[in-house]
């Protein structure tokens, strides 16, 4: 047998996208979450059909304003998010730093915003069938919300310690991407939830 040796030195200490393995990780972590939505808004619908009305009779309809505010929070929070992938993209820790801050004022924002869009349903998650549904479809979407909370805030920590690696400018693009999943999937879950039960 014969053996050859190859030479790596060359090759990026980091990758980005398709060619990364997280990318294909986080990938498949949005396809699993947002079957889970589907799910959850196929659920809702379902339910709905068991009623002449939806919300049922004598249930007070969900209320807009914070609903709305989270929309255009969320809508606003792609700037920042854009520029921190871009500065993940060149390597540019200082704009990094900036734009991962800012991301996470964005999403500390909306966690506490989207307390407010469950007293905005107007409705106990044990009132009724239709309650438990608009619950479950916001809850779920606000557990994805708070782990991205989290996974921000670790990055940002490590982005401003010295124990960073290359491979976290990978992480960051991940997690900025995955962003922009929970922004496209709670657009739908607002009209949904907030807006069909006054036009249904």
């Amino acid at each position: 047998m014969t053996s050859s040796n190859v030479d790596v030195s060359r090759l990026p200490t980091t990758t980005f996208s398709h060619r990364s393995l997280a990318w294909w990780g986080t990938l498949g972590f949005m396809a699993i979450e947002g079957t889970t939505l589907f799910i959850g808004v196929v659920a809702y619908f379902y339910l709905s059909r068991n009623f002449q009305t939806w919300p049922p009779e004598h249930t007070v309809r969900p209320s807009l304003l914070w609903p709305t505010v989270q929309v255009l929070l969320l809508l606003a929070s792609l700037v920042p998010t854009v520029l921190a992938d871009r500065a993940a993209y060149r390597i540019d820790l200082a704009k990094l730093r900036q734009w991962f801050v800012v991301m996470l004022v964005f999403e500390v924002a909306s966690v506490i915003v989207r307390w407010q869009e469950f007293l905005s349903l107007n409705v106990r998650w044990d009132s009724n069938a239709y309650g438990s549904a608009a619950w479950t479809l916001v809850g779920l979407h606000s557990t994805l919300l708070l782990a991205d909370l989290i996974e921000t805030a670790t990055l940002t920590a490590i982005f401003y310690s010295s124990r960073r690696l290359d491979r976290h400018y990978s992480d960051a693009t991940d997690v900025t991407f995955y962003w922009y999943f929970l922004v496209a999937t709670w657009i739908p879950i607002y009209v949904i939830v907030y807006l069909s039960p006054r036009l249904m």
